[in-house]
Formats: C-alpha cells, sequence, structure tokens
C-alpha cells in the first residue's frame, strides 16, 4: 500500500499536483507583524536604555508571531490537490471553519487562468478558474497561474479518459485494419 498523502485518499489513487496559493496572502499579517515589532519599541522612547529597546523589541516580535499566525495558518492549510481521480480543494479559514470541495476529475471541462493588474503582474499569482459540469471553482491568489494551468491540464489530458470516446490513434488503427480487411 502507498503512502497517503492526505486524509482522504484512496488506497488506489495517486497524487500528481499539489499546489497553494501564493504567499501574498499573508500580507495584512506580515504588515501586522512589522507594526507590532515596531511598537514593542516604544518603551525605549520614554526611557531610553539598551535594556528596554531589546525588552521591547522582543517583546513587539512575539506579539508579531501571535498576531501573524492566523495569516499563515489561513495560507499552509488551505492547499489545491490534483490526483489521478479527482481535484480537491481544502479551504481553511481561521482555527475552527474549513470548507472541502471534491470534484471527479471526469466532470472537469475546463481549465483557465487570469492575471489582473499590476501587484498580480508583478508578483507573480492569479485567479486560476476551472470549470466544470456542477459550476465553477475559482482559485484566487495562485502563484505562477499559467504554469499551474498547464500542469491541471497536461494532468487532465493524460487522466481523463471516456470509455465511450476512441482516441485518435485507435480511430486510425481501426481505419488501417479495415482497409487491409478489404484488401484481402
Amino acid at each position: 500500500m502507498a503512502k497517503r498523502l492526505f486524509k482522504d485518499q484512496y488506497d488506489d489513487e495517486e497524487v500528481l499536483l499539489v499546489f497553494r496559493k501564493h504567499p501574498v496572502v499573508m500580507r495584512r499579517g506580515l504588515i501586522y507583524f512589522m507594526i507590532a515589532i515596531l511598537l514593542g519599541t516604544v518603551p525605549s522612547f520614554i526611557k531610553p536604555e539598551l535594556s528596554y529597546f531589546y525588552a521591547g523589541l522582543g517583546g513587539g516580535f512575539l506579539l508579531g508571531i501571535i498576531v501573524m499566525f492566523p495569516s499563515w495558518v489561513y495560507w499552509y492549510f488551505s492547499v489545491n490537490i490534483m490526483t489521478d481521480q479527482r481535484f480537491i480543494q481544502i479551504v481553511q479559514k481561521g482555527f475552527f471553519k474549513k470548507r472541502y470541495s471534491d470534484i471527479n476529475i471526469d466532470q472537469i471541462q475546463s481549465i483557465n487562468y487570469e492575471v489582473v493588474g499590476v501587484q498580480e503582474t508583478l508578483l507573480g499569482f492569479g485567479t486560476i478558474i476551472i470549470q466544470t459540469y456542477l459550476g465553477d471553482i475559482i482559485i484566487n491568489e495562485v502563484h505562477k497561474p499559467q504554469e499551474t494551468a498547464k500542469e491541471l491540464s497536461l494532468i487532465l489530458r493524460d487522466n481523463h479518459h471516456n470509455p465511450d470516446e476512441k482516441s485518435e490513434a485507435e480511430e486510425i488503427a481501426a481505419k488501417v485494419s479495415h482497409e487491409r480487411l478489404r484488401q484481402q
């Protein structure tokens, strides 16, 4: 039995791609982190001693980590997984709210992406839209959306097999075989 990479993975399922949002989703937490560090140095303005500065800086750093932790949790535990059988989207909102979406790979119609604006262009993130028979799955703030959408499309192309449809190679082989039988 192969090693499971996530909790709900099937025994016969192979994980082909795992991707997260761009770290830019933590920007608010990072700004609060920097403000907390600056606020930690305020006691050294009241009493200008080196010990007050270092103690305040340490306290500000600790406060900053506490303030940034929810942003990191959202980024780290929100993950998208493409397997050879399905696409799974897990979105963590805070500590006690998680959204789980699971769609069969055969229900995916197309994969598109868009990069809009200066910030998205300069920092290399955008939106991926996965069109399905059930509706669209929109994944915002994906790192390198063009490359990720291409990988998803390749996986979809390589693993999507409808038993009712014959591949081009199968159709050509059938025609050649039919021609050979006719010539005999």
